[in-house]
């Protein structure tokens, strides 16, 4: 598991001084299972970061039916950057797959910081790139690549994550149905 203080640094090399006004802005907090960091109509206002535990990032359309976009685990920050940035409600809810220890700032401290610290608004630029990059490989995967090629990259993406939750969840994410995600891991273990 990867610490609070090695993830900033591996972003960007951060002076003590720094790294204090920084963590000063991260509380301890505990997710239990089911539990939501974000919920779809809120307006994002925290950012945490995941010490431990799973936590889904999924949309819900009008008819109930949840759509898995994304699982934090650690190392990463969560919340909703569209919502933090924009200040509007978000359509997207994060809740806890596992009992979480999370680390919680709010955003507009961490963005006052950035006037005093050009370094952690270097890190914080870096992440929003990651971020993005991130987002547009999954986005042209759904696009050029076949759902058993999709399962490949989660099954490298998220090593022992098929053992800590319901196959359902990664059949959402990967877009198919778990009737089809059985018959992908079938076809993979009779290789």
């Amino acid at each position: 598991m990867i610490d609070f203080k090695k993830f900033f640094n591996d972003l960007a090399s951060i002076s003590e001084e720094s790294w204090g006004e920084l963590s000063a802005l991260f509380k301890p907090r505990v997710l239990e299972k089911g539990d939501y960091f974000v919920k779809e109509g809120q307006i994002a206002k925290e950012l945490a970061f995941l010490e431990s535990g799973i936590v889904r990032v999924f949309y819900r359309n009008d008819k109930g039916l949840e759509y898995n976009k994304h699982f934090f685990i650690n190392p990463c920050l969560m919340g909703n950057y569209a919502s933090l940035v924009t200040n509007q409600p978000t359509q997207i809810n994060q809740q806890a797959l596992t009992n979480c220890n999370i680390l919680v700032a709010k955003y507009a401290e961490i963005q006052a910081l950035y006037t005093t610290s050009p370094i952690i608004e270097r890190a914080g630029r870096i992440l929003s790139e990651y971020y993005f990059v991130q987002k547009e490989q999954r986005e042209s995967e759904f696009v050029l690549l076949t759902a058993e090629q999709r399962y490949a990259i989660f099954q490298k993406k998220f090593p022992n994550l098929e053992q800590q939750i319901p196959q359902y969840h990664i059949a959402s994410y990967l877009g198919i149905t778990p009737t089809h995600l059985s018959r992908i891991r079938k076809k993979i273990s009779g290789k």
